[in-house]
């Protein structure tokens, strides 16, 4: 997921004119495969740069939030997926532009992720997700996913 910049609009109000700040809506990937969830590293340089975070990006005007994160994963990672479920949202209200995400559960169709527009990737296990430092979007999908681990029956 890449934060872009917010489009600001200028409205009219009586005689005055205001800014406002548009929400920037992402589509994020969970992906699971064999006990591992793949993450992304923003590159250094980008805003929240190495950071960890779900793959996605940002949904174009007029998309659709899976075929988003169909073209994103394509765009980002060289890989096709299948959209799942819904698994969850979450809005933080960044200083240039606030940022809802919404994550879809997703499989891998065709492919092997590869950092196309990341520094990297990593496929890590729920353990190890705690430990890592993401943006404050992803902190509420790391914490239902943690709450997740701690009850699944270990293998």
């Amino acid at each position: 997921m890449r934060i872009m910049p917010c489009i600001k609009l200028r409205r009219r109000v009586g005689t005055e004119w205001k800014d406002e700040v548009k929400t920037l809506i992402v589509s994020a990937a969970l992906i699971i495969e064999r006990g591992k969830i793949l993450i992304t590293q923003r590159k250094e340089g980008a805003s929240l740069g190495l950071l960890w975070e779900f793959p996605g990006g940002k949904i174009e005007e007029c998309e659709e939030p899976r075929q988003a994160l169909q073209r994103e994963l394509q765009e980002e990672l060289g890989i096709e997926v299948k959209v799942g479920p819904f698994f969850g949202a979450s809005f933080y209200p960044y200083p240039e532009c606030p940022v809802l995400l919404l994550v879809y559960s997703c499989s891998v169709k065709k492919g092997v992720p590869r950092p196309l527009k990341s520094r990297d990737l990593r496929w890590v296990s729920f353990d190890e997700l705690k430990e890592l430092t993401m943006p404050p979007a992803d902190e509420p999908i790391r914490r239902q996913l943690s709450s997740l681990g701690e009850t699944r029956p270990s293998s």
